[in-house]
């Protein structure tokens, strides 16, 4: 299901990238050796209009108006005020040494340390903490991917073969993009590390354009995306969404949404909805 947002349509759950197909893609060797359509010889194909890739979007950051009472946030609900089909996720951290009297403010706050909530005033959000450990993490992993890839050479992301595909989807089926994309060598060395390491936390192909920035670039993305998540829609209605999974539309949504969210004053409400 999707939802469209600023003319983008909004992909629920799934990865960013695609599996790779069961049967073997078309070779380019085996199309062009297929014999052309007499009836259609000397005709230029119809050409497709450019179309830029989908972002893939897991988590929306909600600027809740004033008007909005906490009772009213349930999951039909969400959809009746925001338009919204999605439910409330602990995606937020409490401000360590919480007062009792201040956890009613919390949305679905739970135990433990740090502990995790689906939102509630800024003030009482440890945007700093999430982002700080959010960076510690990425840090690690950037090491573990540095590793597994050693040797390789820099591969192409998937959003360059999605968008190739998008522009001339008969020529170029996504089932041949997708082998394509897994082919490379660097992809098949972060499979296979994940193959042999299986866990949470291990690199993931969806972000391999983000490795390859570097590793404090890769921080600082993973640091950002912690408080922001993947869309965010603001108290007045606007909403702010990558234009697709490249690595410079998702930087240009950070930017956009830590903005945003440096104006906001310490009562405004918080919360994150999975998509």
């Amino acid at each position: 299901m999707t939802q469209t947002v600023n003319s983008t349509p909004l992909t629920r759950h799934g990865s960013r990238v695609p599996a790779l197909p069961d049967t073997p893609a078309p070779t380019r060797a085996a199309a062009s050796a297929a014999k052309p359509d007499p009836a259609h010889a000397g005709r230029r194909p119809a050409p497709h209009p450019a179309a830029r890739p989908a972002p893939t979007i897991h988590t929306m950051i909600v600027c809740l108006p004033d008007d909005v009472p906490q009772q009213a946030l349930t999951a039909h609900r969400l959809a009746t005020h925001f338009g919204v089909p999605g439910t409330l996720t602990a995606h937020f951290w409490a401000v360590p040494g919480l007062r009792l009297w201040q956890r009613h403010d919390l949305i679905g706050l739970r135990k433990g340390q740090p502990a995790a909530c689906a939102g509630g005033p800024v003030r009482l959000l440890d945007l700093h903490g999430m982002r700080h450990a959010a960076a510690v993490g990425a840090g690690i992993r950037h090491q573990i991917w540095q590793h597994a890839v050693h040797g390789t050479r820099p591969a192409t992301p998937w959003p360059a073969f999605e968008a190739r595909h998008l522009a001339n989807p008969d020529r170029y089926p996504h089932a041949t993009a997708a082998a394509d994309f897994h082919a490379q060598p660097r992809v098949n060395a972060m499979r296979l590390h994940a193959a042999t390491n299986p866990g949470p936390g291990q690199p993931d192909i969806g972000e391999l354009e983000m490795y390859q920035a570097g590793a404090l670039a890769y921080q600082h993305y993973r640091a950002a995306t912690a408080v922001v998540g993947d869309a965010m829609l603001t108290a007045d209605g606007r909403k702010i969404t990558p234009a697709s999974d490249a690595l410079a539309d998702r930087i240009t949504y950070i930017e956009q949404a830590l903005r945003h969210l440096d104006t906001l004053a310490p009562p405004q409400r918080l919360i994150a909805v999975a998509l």
